[in-house]
């Protein structure tokens, strides 16, 4: 069969359509232009509301939510921030563009952080970002008794891990701060687009301001008017709005999210399972407490050489499956050498052996099983063909 596009997402739900015509009507596309109600704001209180928090802020993409997050923090210049050493680069460059060094720490075989090395690498540092890289929840108990222990706040990059829990709690609630994307590629589709939410009125105040709630704008906001009055006119101004269209967008997706984190959980599963049947494929199993909410599948080459693993990406191509091993490109952006902007980038041979096997494949939420069940059939004879150059 032609399988279908794998960067494919869901329509945008019928629901939207009404609101975005007034919107466009009406030209109201800027978030402050309502005295109280606008799109955005909507959402704000909508999110927070489904989460759990006592508060959220919509802004222009996962990255700016993470870099108003630790400028709120009010780190020092240079402040070392641990961050894994399997993320997207985004992390690190929010990192750098926070007037913040980047502190990387190994991943093991499962993609979750190496602890023994988190714990090394802690007291050195000021804040620490945990990306739930690709959905993959890192033992966040362990963690968070370290940071706590410490008193280093933890941020949580939780791009891939909206509808996740972690022992029954919400990834993006266990942190100070949890950060969440809407891009093209997440379960909630805006295109681009990012929120974040915390408990902490301080934190979200400062955040607000920055974010580009100039003037008086930050009255439109349901946080204590004292949290805000401390700050007004002393902090820069980085515009990092979302706006009314994008709201618009995004807000009849949020009921529907319980329902694709449960049909992408079943797909994931469905293939791993399928998976595997090959020994020359690993799908690392989730940790005890993680219940995941997968567009994507990841698993592990075992046994391969470099020369295999590409015979495998390409017979994979060529019948319409596209896999990514995060390491084989000369400038795959979740490899952590090609993170050049670092200063004195680190290696880390454990995360680099892991990268150098680690494969990636899309699975929309959408997808009926008889596609689920084409997909693995080709990832399954392509890694047979491979292995096969072995034998010769």
């Amino acid at each position: 069969m032609t399988l279908p596009d794998m960067h494919s997402a869901e329509a945008i739900p019928e629901a939207a359509r009404s609101e975005i015509d007034r919107l466009l009507t009406s030209g109201d596309l800027f978030r402050y232009t309502a005295a109280s109600d606008a799109p955005v704001s909507l959402l704000e209180s909508e999110f927070a509301e489904m989460m759990g928090s006592r508060f959220a802020l919509a802004v222009s993409s996962c990255s700016a939510a993470l870099f108003l997050s630790l400028k709120a923090l009010d780190l020092p210049r240079d402040a070392r921030v641990l961050i894994p050493g399997f993320t997207f680069a985004a992390v690190p460059s929010s990192v750098m563009h926070a007037d913040c060094l980047p502190v990387l720490c190994e991943v093991r075989e499962n993609y979750r952080i190496d602890i023994d090395d988190f714990a090394a690498k802690l007291p050195t540092v000021s804040a620490v970002i945990v990306s739930h890289m690709r959905g993959h929840t890192s033992d966040m108990d362990a963690i968070m008794e370290l940071c706590d222990a410490a008193d280093i706040p933890v941020i949580e990059d939780a791009a891939h891990s909206l509808g996740t829990t972690w022992n029954g709690t919400r990834i993006g609630t266990i942190g100070k701060v949890g950060c969440f994307s809407f891009q093209s590629y997440k379960m909630i589709n805006a295109g681009e687009g990012g929120i974040m939410i915390t408990d902490d009125a301080d934190l979200i105040a400062r955040a607000i301001i920055m974010s580009g709630a100039y003037e008086h704008n930050w009255k439109k906001h349901p946080v204590l008017q004292d949290a805000f009055a401390a700050h007004q006119n002393r902090l820069p101004l980085y515009n990092l709005r979302l706006s009314n269209l994008s709201a618009a967008v995004i807000r009849p997706q949020l009921p529907h999210l319980a329902r694709r984190v449960e049909d992408g959980r079943r797909n994931h599963d469905h293939v791993a399972d399928l998976l595997g049947q090959s020994p020359h494929i690993h799908v690392p199993d989730p940790l005890k407490g993680e219940v995941r909410a997968p567009d994507s599948i990841q698993f592990n080459l075992i046994d391969m050489s470099d020369a295999q693993v590409e015979t495998f990406v390409d017979a994979a191509g060529a019948h319409g499956v596209k896999v990514q091993v995060f390491g084989a490109s000369a400038d795959n952006a979740r490899a952590f050498w090609n993170w050049q902007f670092i200063p004195d980038l680190p290696e880390l041979p454990r995360t680099r052996d892991m990268l150098m096997r680690a494969c990636d494949v899309r699975l929309p939420v959408h997808l009926p099983t008889h596609t689920l069940n084409a997909v693995a059939d080709v990832l399954l004879s392509a890694v047979a063909k491979a292995s096969e150059q072995q034998a010769a």
